[in-house]
């Protein structure tokens, strides 16, 4: 009650700091970097990141984009390249004027070699950065190419990527929020008592989004994923702890008002018994939805982590703006609060418990028969995910455009790197080339043996070309594949090459997107089934200690499992493929943001089971006075995510957002229609496992 009594009693300069910790908190998001490259959080010690980085290294180079010029002149395609690379960041640009002077007919290069830079209308030119494939300064120079190759010119590659990803994102990041707190705001005039509440939890948790957005700036940089969902999320699931405050002041306030009349000290009373209640039920729900994101960070993958750790920072802000800045601001603006109140639009739900006790039976049904396909469809839906993060993009994004005419006119869907030993004798690189190009896919293999190929002396490449493709240590390959990132055509493919570049050079690497898109799918199987594993392990703890029951977590987890098995395995009917990391983040944030609702009515049965109550009667109360907080909570995170699911043209976001409003309605269905039934049908067993209901 300390605690409670002081926040009561500092309102004023609790509102004072909040306000004032405002300035660091925008300063700090703003210098927030953000970063846009999914491949940037595969584990260290891959042999693809391993690669990626000795290439940055020790050969300079990082991004590569491959460059579609249509309808120019050789001369004025010379002409480009020169200005290209002046550049900044642009370390080497490779076109037939790199290899040879322009006088020498283009003829005189070998045939596939000459075949897979030009068409009749097009020639392709390779572009390498000296910097990392995301790094900001890639990002500006790749923005710099297109500015100054103008429409003729295509900027491929995951460098382009990821610039078009920023951009976009930075476009529709403000209308996100915007949604969200739209919705969110329509749905709390509906379903709650007070027409000017709704914008008081607004700025509260407003507040606490900023704090939460503002202090990741201590993290260095966060994912677009975190940066784009946080603020909804965050909204989302601790909008709940304000409804839960508001109700408790407010029944505080009317036991109050008829023991001593409506007065200033009334009010602070009755705040100060509200804040007590909100953190013994806030502190124990917050715990559920903390589990569920601190298990992200188990991921290998480590987008997992840096989601994980920003939602359960912004859970815990979310607690502490609840019990301090919410009751201040609620206590200054009492009286137009108390004015603007109405009567609830949710209807009573007791008639409704007594009904869904009677046919309970009926729900049993429902939950065994729709369990199996839920299942199938869940497991199918995890086969199906898509890895490829240009498939997220709109179709008329400058890097789906440039990626299309690559496949179409080139006939190259993705490119791979070798980096191997320079020592290997000539004759090894040259066998090893004619090995790789038999391999199903591969449209050629370009380094220094294939572009001499008997035709052309070493001595007539310029200095500029030898060294773009070799250093004292190393030589440099490039590998052009028919196969489109992250099939299993182009996966097979890479483990083809690896074992051919393994036979020849022990040490070699084999780099680029499709053998890290490779590493990442084995890295993300395997990070689901951890992942799934820990949240249900940690949540099943939470609830033992919360309950005191061995049975009751098997049955409230069932329930939410069900709702999840649902709601992902729709996606296998409804024909979605979705983004590889939306199963495994879903999965967890629907268990923990939704099994409080499931927590919330089980322990009004065992209190009134323990008071003496019948089986059905219990049932009946904890389901009628449950209910209409399981509406609005579901209703809350449905309406803060649905808005922007809608609106956004990022695949990844919309998907996730989409599958977190059909799951929070999902999981309200679940909890209300077959949670009474559950408990109704193992009332004696749980009786027996749970402490002083035996």
């Amino acid at each position: 009650m300390r605690f409670s009594k002081a926040v009561v009693k500092g309102r004023i300069p609790i509102l004072i700091i909040a306000f004032l910790l405002m300035i660091p908190a925008v300063l700090g998001m703003i210098h927030t970097r953000v970063n846009y490259d999914m491949l940037d959080y595969l584990p260290a010690d891959m042999d693809t990141v391993t690669g990626q980085n000795e290439l940055l290294e020790k050969f300079g180079k990082g991004g590569f984009s491959i460059m579609i010029v249509e309808d120019m002149p050789d001369k004025d395609v010379a002409d480009l390249v020169e200005k290209l690379k002046d550049v900044p960041h642009v370390d080497s640009v490779l076109w037939y004027s790199t290899l040879a002077d322009l006088s020498i007919p283009k003829e005189m290069l070998p045939d596939r070699i000459y075949d897979a830079f030009n068409t009749d209308h097009s020639t392709a030119v390779a572009i390498f950065f000296d910097s990392a494939t995301s790094a900001d300064v890639t990002i500006d120079a790749v923005r710099q190419i297109r500015q100054m190759a103008g429409k003729q010119c295509f900027v491929s590659g995951l460098s382009a990527l990821v610039t078009d990803l920023k951009d976009l994102c930075e476009r529709e990041e403000p209308v996100y929020v915007a949604l969200a707190v739209a919705c969110a705001c329509a749905a709390m005039l509906i379903l709650l008592d007070s027409w000017l509440v709704p914008f008081v939890f607004l700025a509260s948790i407003g507040m606490m989004i900023l704090l939460n957005l503002g202090t990741n700036y201590f993290f260095g940089e966060i994912s677009y994923i975190t940066k784009a969902l946080s603020a909804v999320l965050q909204l989302a699931v601790t909008m709940d702890y304000s409804i839960f405050l508001w109700e408790s002041y407010n029944e505080h306030r009317r036991t109050d008002r008829k023991n001593q009349g409506a007065n200033q000290t009334m009010q602070e009373e009755a705040m100060t018994l509200a804040i007590h209640d909100t953190l013994i039920s806030v502190i124990g729900s917050s715990v559920t939805t903390i589990a569920g994101f601190i298990a992200l960070c188990f991921m290998s993958f480590t987008l997992g982590k840096d989601l994980g750790i920003v939602m359960a920072k912004g859970v815990l802000l979310g607690v502490l703006g609840s019990v301090t800045v919410l009751p201040a601001m609620i206590l200054v603006l009492d009286r137009p609060l108390q004015k603007t109140r109405h009567k609830s639009l949710i209807p009573d739900m007791q008639g409704f418990a007594r009904k869904m006790t009677k046919y309970y039976p009926v729900f049993l049904v429902l939950f065994a028969v729709s369990l199996i396909p839920a299942i199938y469809g869940y497991r199918m839906t995890n086969r199906e995910v898509y890895y490829d993060m240009g498939d997220c993009l709109p179709d008329n994004i400058e890097y789906v455009t440039a990626k299309h005419k690559l496949a179409d006119e080139f006939h190259i869907a993705s490119t791979h790197m070798v980096l191997m030993d320079a020592d290997v004798p000539a004759k090894d690189k040259r066998d090893m080339i004619k090995e790789m190009e038999q391999v199903d896919g591969v449209k050629y293999v370009l380094g220094l043996e294939s572009l001499l190929d008997g035709r052309i002396p070493e001595e007539m490449l310029p200095e500029e070309a030898a060294g773009l493709l070799k250093n004292e240590d190393r030589e440099l390959l490039m590998i052009s594949s028919e196969y489109k990132v992250a099939s299993d055509e182009v996966n097979q493919q890479v483990e083809d090459l690896n074992a051919i570049l393994k036979k020849y050079d022990p040490e070699g690497l084999l780099i680029g997107e499709a053998p890290c898109m490779k590493d990442m799918i084995v890295t993300t199987d395997r990070d689901f089934k951890v992942v799934n594993a820990v949240s249900i392990l940690a949540i099943f703890v939470i609830i033992l200690l919360v309950e005191q029951s061995l049975s009751l977590p098997v049955i409230l987890i069932a329930v939410i499992e069900l709702a999840i098995f649902i709601n992902l395995g729709s996606a296998h009917y409804l024909g979605q493929s979705l983004p590889f990391i939306a199963p495994i983040c879903i999965s967890t944030i629907q268990l923990g943001a939704t099994v409080d609702y499931a927590i919330l009515m089980t322990t009004r049965y065992k209190a009134e089971r323990i008071s003496g109550k019948e089986k059905r009667d219990a049932v009946n109360i904890a389901l009628g006075t449950s209910a209409p907080s399981v509406i609005v909570s579901g209703m809350g995170l449905f309406s803060a995510t649905f808005g922007v699911a809608l609106y956004s043209n990022i695949d990844i976001i919309r998907s996730m957002c989409m599958l977190m409003a059909r799951g929070a309605v999902i999981s309200m269905v679940c909890v209300i229609l077959v949670l009474p039934a559950l408990l109704m049908l193992f009332d004696k067993p749980v009786r027996m496992t749970t402490r002083k209901m035996k």
